[in-house]
């Protein structure tokens, strides 16, 4: 008796979450209007037009903050794992910056962090990022207050994008593809050198 009330009362609850039928048939709009990353959520309108949006915006930050800035964002840290993952693999290979400190002799980039404390680099390190930072602020105020510098131009290498619109475009968009994948992969590699 008591297993048919826990049954009966699960069902109930269950058939109170199940959608409601309307009566009415979805139309193309409200299909158009869904995330293409994430169909069972709205698209983030914010981002639309944007190279590189494919709908992702789970949490609806896009409509907290500037877009510009999130943008800028992005593109700064996957430019910074694409550096990571390529300095972390040369290490491996055996790229080296001499004169090397007697205490860097022989380590791997699993193993460097603890002698690098020790010699002093990770102090110098986090200096020439506070600049970095600083530097990088200035280019972001400027973006923010309107004055029409696209997130991440800093002036630098733009011979390498292109001639035309379509080409910058697609320099834009390998760019930023790049960088989400490094940064996926520096995830996965660090995670996997902490386990080990």
């Amino acid at each position: 008796m008591m297993k048919s009330v826990i049954i009966a009362s699960l069902a109930c609850s269950a058939a109170a979450f199940a959608p409601a039928s309307n009566g009415r048939a979805a139309t193309s709009l409200e299909a158009s209007a869904k995330s293409k990353a994430l169909p069972w959520l709205p698209n983030p309108s914010n981002l639309d037009g944007r190279i590189g949006a494919n709908g992702f915006d789970p949490l609806g930050i896009s409509e907290y903050f500037p877009v510009d800035y999130l943008v800028e964002s992005e593109i700064k840290h996957g430019r910074v794992c694409m550096m990571a993952w390529a300095g972390y693999v040369a290490v491996d290979l055996g790229a080296r910056i001499y004169p090397l400190p007697e205490s860097m002799q022989g380590v791997t980039s699993a193993t460097a962090h603890d002698p690098a404390v020790a010699f002093g680099s990770m102090g110098n390190m986090f200096i020439w990022i506070a600049l970095f930072e600083m530097v990088g602020w200035i280019g972001l105020s400027q973006t923010l207050q309107g004055s029409g510098r696209e997130p991440g131009d800093f002036g630098w290498g733009k011979q390498f994008m292109g001639k035309t619109q379509a080409e910058i475009d697609t320099m834009k968009l390998k760019e930023l593809t790049n960088g989400r994948a490094a940064s996926k992969l520096s995830w996965y590699l660090f995670v996997s050198v902490m386990i080990v």
